[in-house]
Order: structure tokens, then sequence, then C-alpha cells
């Protein structure tokens, strides 16, 4: 077991916003992750991540794809914790292992979507820096200018959940999965 660089808040003991906070994680998602645990130590932070995560849930983006950006994302920044969370709710949305693995690579059975997760897979590894190619690439496999923003808004996110879990180092409440064991 990690230990955690910042420390967990525990729900049961939590006061005033950080309890109404993690209260509705719980009641969204039937438990409170690690990672919302310790993002609790900065309310503002944790209400920002969920309201976040909130609008992007509103994508035009299938959950799938979502998922499968999430996985591109966590493979390329390294980050065990959101790999292992993003695995189980990429299974939870129909991803077959296979699936998943191939979302670690940028890959996928359509054409669409792997232009999606290489251009997610570009955000992270040239910082943002896309170039004209990476563009006129996804828009050749029918990814319209709205579903690149929310490309660009869920590699934002993920990073943001990354770096956070780099720093954190939060227990893995998930099924273990470790970057750079895909097969």
């Amino acid at each position: 077991m990690t230990t955690p660089r910042i420390p967990l808040v525990d729900p049961a003991t939590a006061q005033g916003r950080t309890r109404e906070l993690l209260s509705a994680v719980e009641k969204k998602l039937g438990r409170v992750p690690n990672i919302t645990r310790a993002l609790a130590q900065s309310p503002a932070a944790l209400d920002g991540y969920l309201q976040w995560s909130a609008a992007l849930s509103t994508a035009s983006l299938p959950p799938r794809v979502r998922e499968q950006i999430a996985l591109t994302v966590g493979e390329a920044n390294g980050c065990d914790y959101c790999l292992s969370a993003h695995s189980q709710i990429g299974a939870s949305q129909g991803l077959s292992p296979q699936q998943i693995v191939a979302a670690r690579h940028a890959s996928a059975d359509d054409a669409r979507t792997k232009a999606i997760l290489t251009l997610a897979r570009e955000l992270v590894v040239r910082r943002g820096e896309l170039r004209d190619a990476d563009l006129r690439a996804a828009r050749a496999a029918g990814v319209g200018d709205g579903e690149i923003v929310e490309v660009i808004a869920l590699t934002a996110l993920n990073i943001f959940t990354n770096y956070f879990n780099h720093v954190a180092n939060p227990p893995i409440d998930f099924p273990v999965v470790r970057a750079g064991d895909a097969t």
C-alpha cells in the first residue's frame, strides 16, 4: 500500500462544504474514491473538479469515447491511478479488455475514434502545440470542431487528475493497472 503525500479526508469526519461535496460524490458513485478524498483537502479544488467533470459528462462525445480518451491520456502521463479507475469505468461502459489496451495506445476499432485518441495523445505529447496536420487528420476522419474542443477539454481534465495523482499519491482503490504494462 502506498502512502499518500496529501492526506485523505475521511468523509465521516468532514465538515461544511467538504462534507457536502464528499456526500454528493458518495451519492453519485456509491463510494468516495481516494482521489476525491485527497482533493477534499481543498473544497475549491474538489468543487472545481466535480463541476468540470459534470459539465463534460454532457459532451457530444459518447461516454465510451470519453473513457478511451482518459485511458490514452493516463497512459501518456504514466498515471497508474487513472489507468486503474478508467479501465474499470471503461469496462462498465462496454469496452472490452482489448479495446481498453488499444485506447491506452491511442488506437481504436474505428478510424474516427482512433483520430480522436491520436489527437488526445498529441495534445499531451506536444503540450498542447498541435500541428495543422493533426487537426486536418482529425477532421478528415469526421471529427467536428465542437468535438475537437471537447477532446481538448477532456484531455486537460485528465491531465489535471494525472498530475494531481502523481503529486498526491492516493492509494489505488480500483483493480490496479500499471502504465507501460499494456500489451
